[in-house]
């Protein structure tokens, strides 16, 4: 059965603090239902094009965004290095350490994409609505 705790996340959020860091993004890590470690994207300098990342296809869904792929290429192995998977889907038997989620932005709180240094705008990208306002 997935199984999620404080501790567990206590233990993995270095590494994911440093490649928060390393890619110039702010967010939060948390514990859903004792089964899944999620990590809301506040702000930073990438933009995914997107309200949403599947964990298991990110690779191809970002193949043609580098910026992203390569942040999530180091984020999402980070927060599965304490996982498992011992999975049999012929007998339909699912046995995981832990669920992860990545989230842009909230539904109450969107995604800031933060403009490089030539550009001096903040463009918020709505994950909600999907739309976009400049500031």
């Amino acid at each position: 059965m997935a199984f999620m705790n404080q501790e567990k996340k206590k233990r993995l959020a270095p590494k994911i603090k440093q490649i928060l860091k390393k890619h110039n993004i702010k967010g939060t890590l948390s514990v859903q239902n004792l089964s899944t470690l999620t990590l809301t994207l506040k702000s930073g300098s990438i933009d995914f094009g997107t309200d949403s990342i599947n964990e298991y296809w990110y690779k191809d869904h970002f193949a043609d965004n580098p910026a992203a792929l390569a942040f999530l290429s180091e984020v999402i192995p980070a927060m599965n290095a304490e996982n498992f998977d011992e999975s049999d889907i012929m007998t339909d038997y699912f046995h995981v350490g832990y669920y992860i989620n990545v989230r842009i932005g909230s539904y109450d709180k969107p995604y800031e994409l933060i403009a490089d240094q030539d550009n001096n705008f903040v463009e918020k990208v709505n994950s909600h609505w999907g739309g976009k306002i400049y500031a």
